[in-house]
């Protein structure tokens, strides 16, 4: 799973997600990117689901970006502790996604793969995405 190997504070706060994506918000690496529509937080373990469902549907052909990384931890209690006395220990690290951030770059294969790709990866995703294509390839546009 994607972690950071270490961070300034253990516990961070929630924060908000309100706004759009204003960085990580073009396709960069590959030729078809997926972008998410809405804001949400998405764990390591989802990354990793979508990760592994899209470079198996195209058989380890063509090269796979990750542009999403799960930098903030999530705080739990543990089950049936009375209130107070502090907050939770660490459970899992989850990336903050606003609408427009792109999660997922692939590049070296047909239009067509990759759109399926994308779309079996989009099932493991928390949130809608859309898929695009690089701007120097027609258009970096909506389907």
């Amino acid at each position: 799973m994607l972690a950071p190997k270490r961070v300034k504070f253990r516990k961070v706060q929630r924060g908000r997600m309100n706004g759009k994506a204003h960085r990580g918000n073009k396709v960069h690496f590959g030729d078809f990117a997926l972008q998410a529509t809405e804001p949400c937080w998405v764990t390591d373990r989802q990354i990793e689901a979508a990760r592994v469902a899209m470079t198996r549907h195209i058989k380890r052909g063509g090269k796979v970006w990750i542009r999403i990384f799960p930098d903030k931890s999530v705080t739990k209690k543990p089950a049936e502790t009375r209130m107070g006395s502090g907050k939770g220990s660490p459970e899992f690290w989850v990336a903050v996604i606003k609408p427009g951030r792109i999660l997922f770059e692939v590049a070296g294969v047909p239009e067509d793969l990759a759109r399926e790709a994308m779309r079996l990866a989009a099932f493991k995703l928390p949130m809608r995405t859309r898929f695009l294509v690089r701007e120097s390839l027609g258009g970096e546009h909506e389907e």
